[in-house]
């Protein structure tokens, strides 16, 4: 958050302040008034169209196209909710974290909240949109048991930001660029949470998440495939957790999306849009794409009318359902909300949270690549775990080799992470932890296979470093020539057969007498050596080193 000295009585943020609103205004004078606003040359608001590409693309069956646009929910990562002090964590027990406001008792007043503003206005900077100096809440009125007031507080009219964008790249996964446009995102309090499973006659109501901070981020309708909309959702989800905003967890819900989608022949007008509704993955939203754009194409073709409607997705069947006939705005009775005055941001606040922002991912992934010659896959793999980043680099600031930093790092500690079903995190093993090892590898202490095993110790939860479980299991590796030379001398004699054969050009055999030692010596062994003394011993040429096996 900005410093404290920088606030001032009455102001939300730094220069950020709640000014006085006319109640009585029509709907219509707001939005005039913020047209002209848009429209002064001074404020340097350019609009213009962000899609990338304007010709038909990926058409189904070579006539179709399907309209995709997302609108997602990404709940804030504030210490507190948007209007109350109530704390903001993921399960709580039920019903602990919930004040007057969030309950709406009659006579209570919400207070925005600095830090929820601060993160949506970094969130939207971070898109490259534009924040408006002036943005307004207003109520979005409807019935349900979880909204305890009877309406959602919202910007409709007024949003905080509008105009950004989001490029995806083959660097993304995608075989093309495309630039996906951002609508608008706007400050909004979520509802509380509806337990239908607890009793099969009752529905039980947690209020612990009403009133949280949400971000409504709303794209354009630019994206044409569920591949475009899957990498954007991830692509987004990576910019949250940089700004630091939302966890973006989406299997926790503090993220979720809402899919739009139509589908018309190209030159003709756009379809009925049906809205697909709290996809809760990545793999959800682009599954339940294709199934509304398969049933779509097959109304059209059987000339069944498409109805605009909301809609959900049977993960089971593969198939959406209908929910309800689509609300329009009206149905919503949008009004001015009278308990919380426009919300003013200065262009020096604005510029402070911009020179605020951390490395965010596109410029983090040119940087890996070019400072580390790092792959698109590894760079790609690194940055698709929280923290992971950061972990590698602790790992070669230390002049580790880049290259067994990135093998012990994604091949052996996350694959291992995968196979065991276990989240990455800096702290199941540390970057100290897995440093040592790399270092006892590289050196020659130990072989890689011992060191595999070391770090199945690690994740199991042994949180020494790799020297102590080394001198404790007795695994370091034999280097002494004289104690090889001796070992390498027994095999040689266990298996002449297996000499004549090498020396007879059948150099594949080798690898069986290196094993041997390695099998003699209980895996500590070191194989180089190994291999070396033996070539010497049979009067064989020596390894250049690029095709030495070694038995890891």
């Amino acid at each position: 958050m900005l410093p404290s000295t920088l606030l001032s009585t009455g102001m939300i943020l730094p220069r950020i302040r709640c000014a006085s609103i006319d109640h009585g205004a029509s709907l219509a004078r707001i939005a005039t008034a913020r047209t002209a606003w848009r429209l002064d040359p001074s404020r340097l608001v350019r609009f213009r169209s962000l899609s990338t590409v304007e010709a038909p693309r990926n058409l189904v069956k070579d006539r179709w196209e399907p309209i995709i646009g997302l609108e997602i929910h990404a709940q804030i990562k504030s210490n507190t909710k948007l209007f109350s002090d109530s704390r903001n964590i993921f399960n709580a027990p039920t019903n602990t974290n919930v004040s007057l406001i969030d309950a709406a008792y009659p006579g209570t007043l919400p207070q925005l909240s600095q830090e929820c503003v601060e993160l949506a206005v970094k969130t939207s900077l971070a898109l490259d949109a534009h924040v408006y100096p002036i943005s307004s809440f207003d109520r979005k009125h409807y019935f349900y048991p979880d909204l305890p007031q009877g309406y959602q507080i919202t910007q409709h009219y007024e949003p905080l930001a509008q105009n950004g964008k989001i490029v995806i790249s083959p660097l993304d996964g995608l075989d093309y660029s495309l630039t996906v446009g951002i609508e608008q995102l706007q400050l909004e309090q979520d509802t509380g949470k509806s337990l239908h499973d607890v009793y099969p006659d009752m529905t039980l109501m947690d209020l612990n998440r009403a009133g949280t901070g949400l971000m409504e981020i709303v794209t354009k309708p630019d994206m044409r495939t569920s591949k475009e909309a899957g990498i954007l959702v991830k692509k987004l989800q990576a910019l949250l957790r940089a700004v630091n905003s939302s966890d973006g967890n989406m299997d926790e819900g503090s993220m979720r999306c809402d899919v739009n989608v139509s589908v018309h022949e190209p030159g003709k007008p756009f379809g009925a849009r049906c809205e697909l509704k709290n996809l809760n993955s990545i793999k959800a939203v682009m599954d339940a794409i294709d199934a509304e754009v398969e049933r779509q194409i097959a109304c059209y073709e059987s000339r069944i009318p498409v109805l605009q409607e909301t809609r959900g997705f049977d993960v089971s069947s593969g198939k959406t359902f209908k929910i309800r006939s689509k609300e329009s705005a009206p149905d919503y009775r949008y009004m001015p909300e009278p308990d919380l005055p426009r919300l003013v941001i200065s262009p020096e606040t604005i510029q402070l949270l911009r020179t605020s922002l951390p490395e965010l991912p596109d410029a983090r992934r040119e940087r890996m690549m070019e400072k580390y010659q790092v792959g698109m896959i590894e760079t790609r793999t690194l940055m698709g775990e929280e923290h992971m980043v950061e972990f590698f680099e602790s790992l070669v600031s230390s002049g580790r080799q880049v290259k067994s930093a990135i093998s012990w790092t994604i091949h052996e500690l996350l694959g291992r992470l995968h196979t065991r079903g276990i989240k990455f995190s800096p702290d199941v093993v540390t970057s100290s932890q897995l440093g040592s090892l790399i270092d006892c590898v590289d050196q020659g202490q130990i072989s890689a296979k011992v060191g595999k095993a070391v770090l199945d110790m690690m994740i199991e939860g042994d949180n020494r470093d790799a020297n102590a479980i080394i001198e404790e299991k007795g695994w370091k590796q034999v280097n002494n020539r004289e104690e090889l030379d001796t070992m390498c001398d027994n095999i040689l004699a266990k298996y002449p057969e297996k000499v004549t054969v090498i020396q007879k050009g059948n150099m594949g055999v080798l690898g069986f007498l290196v094993g041997q030692v390695l099998k003699q010596s209980q895996g500590r062994a070191n194989p180089v050596i190994v291999n070396e003394l033996l070539r010497t011993k049979m009067g064989l040429p020596k390894d250049t080193g690029e095709k030495a096996k070694r038995k890891d």
